[in-house]
């Protein structure tokens, strides 16, 4: 599967799930249907039970769809970095994850940090908002927006959870394997610039 593949399956898979949440019509609501299955297809190929669990995950999202956020917050400790290691895949990154219904996006990001690395901490400025799609995250099944944030330690002391099994400071040049996904280290370095100089303009895309 091609990044172009999946970025066209993503698209197709928005615009029929929008269709169908705001199309009156029953005949045109079916095709919309039909849309989101050749999406799925392009995706799983002709395993029916693959192209049915995807379809499972779409179906969750209703009305007009729109990129996830997800929230990672930078924090600087004599000028070395936090990192949490993810149970996952046993690699490393910024603290952070989905940002949840109901909380503003600083409030995200300092629960995120508090749980996934036991310190308290304080969002002092908005760094980057990132698409992740262009930042070498690797391919994703959802288009999403990554916010990062400068912090500051308010309080607290390192301990893992169900999500992370290791918190440490690192030297920004010179990481620990990193989680992809989830945070790379040219960040790490441009939240470190960020860090150093809270003047800088936010980065986005």
């Amino acid at each position: 599967m091609t990044d172009r593949i999946l970025d066209l399956a993503r698209r197709l898979h928005a615009l029929a799930r929008t269709g169908m949440h705001f199309c009156p019509n029953e005949y045109d609501r079916e095709r919309y249907a039909e849309i989101e299955q050749i999406a799925a297809e392009l995706l799983t190929g002709a395993v029916p039970a693959d192209r049915d669990a995807l379809l499972a995950v779409w179906r969750g999202e209703q009305g007009y769809v729109t990129p996830k956020i997800e929230v990672r917050g930078a924090v600087f400790q004599d000028g070395r970095v936090l990192l949490v290691r993810e149970t996952a895949d046993g690699r490393w990154t910024l603290p952070g994850g989905w940002a949840d219904v109901n909380e503003t996006p600083s409030q995200a990001i300092e629960k995120e940090i508090e749980q996934e690395s036991g310190f308290r901490a304080r969002a002092v400025k908005l760094a980057a908002l990132y698409d992740r799609s262009r930042h070498d995250h690797g391919p994703s099944l959802h288009h999403c927006w990554k916010a990062f944030f400068v912090c500051e330690i308010t309080g607290g002391e390192a301990r893992g959870s169900y999500e992370t099994d290791g918190v440490g400071f690192f030297d920004p040049t010179d990481l620990p394997p990193m989680s992809l996904g989830r945070s790379t280290p040219r960040q790490v370095a441009r939240m470190l610039e960020h860090w150093s100089d809270r003047s800088l303009a936010t980065d986005f895309d």
